[in-house]
């Protein structure tokens, strides 16, 4: 009698960590694996002046992502130009909750901040507070999903931007050696005035940009 009462009781903890183990496994395989995307910088006058990464990590329908870069322009070895700078973005759907980052530059620091409030999104910096549409977008093309809006926020001073952007052709761009077969986005100023170029992959990675950056195009090539 008492190892029959053992088998049944032993039973049921067997199927309570079956049960258990059954509600954890979709929670486990709804968090993808984080993609990493590192790019090489480089300048056209001082060549390669740092890096950029992506850290982008999905769940469900949440987004997270994580950016970190460091710039150096240097002539003879004296630093003329440094910038640093951590970022992080909380996505639901196509649609950003939360922004935080952090740029200094030759030591001085600009702390943009952001959150979903309503219809819009408000953004706080040293220079004041912006508004924005629900749709906005901000200057960092981690995915195809950037290239979405016309509205894009500028990360390092916190600035609000009105857009357009313009698909063009499909080329071919050389990417650690290879050749690779990429659709090229011009993202302009409603004045015309040339902002960025994005060439994603046939994934729809972005494995390619450009800044212009008073005239001169800064380059960003994926290294991994």
């Amino acid at each position: 009698m008492i190892r029959r009462a053992f088998a049944i009781q032993l039973s049921s903890v067997v199927a309570l960590i079956i049960l258990a183990a059954a509600m954890v496994v979709p929670a486990l395989s709804a968090s993808a694996a984080p993609q990493k995307l590192v790019y090489q910088v480089q300048h056209p006058t001082y060549g390669k002046i740092g890096t950029l990464t992506n850290a982008i990590e999905k769940n469900g329908d949440q987004t997270t992502v994580t950016s970190d870069g460091s710039f150096r322009v240097s002539i003879l070895g004296i630093v003329l130009y440094r910038q640093e700078f951590s970022r992080i973005e909380h996505w639901i759907g196509d649609r950003l909750m939360a922004f935080h980052g952090v740029t200094t530059v030759n030591g001085r620091a600009t702390e943009v901040n952001g959150s979903a409030e309503g219809d819009r999104f408000v953004v706080s910096s040293p220079s004041g507070n912006a508004t924005a549409p629900a749709t906005v977008r901000i200057a960092n093309p981690w995915s195809a999903d950037a290239l979405k809006g016309d509205t894009m926020l500028v990360p390092d001073r916190g600035t609000v931007d009105k857009v357009v952007v313009n698909r063009a052709e499909m080329t071919t761009v050389a990417i650690n050696g290879k050749m690779v077969r990429a659709q090229r986005y011009e993202i302009d100023r409603p004045t015309g005035e040339k902002r960025y170029e994005v060439w994603l992959d046939e994934q729809g990675t972005p494995v390619m940009f450009n800044v212009t950056n008073r005239g001169a195009p800064v380059t960003f090539t994926l290294m991994s």
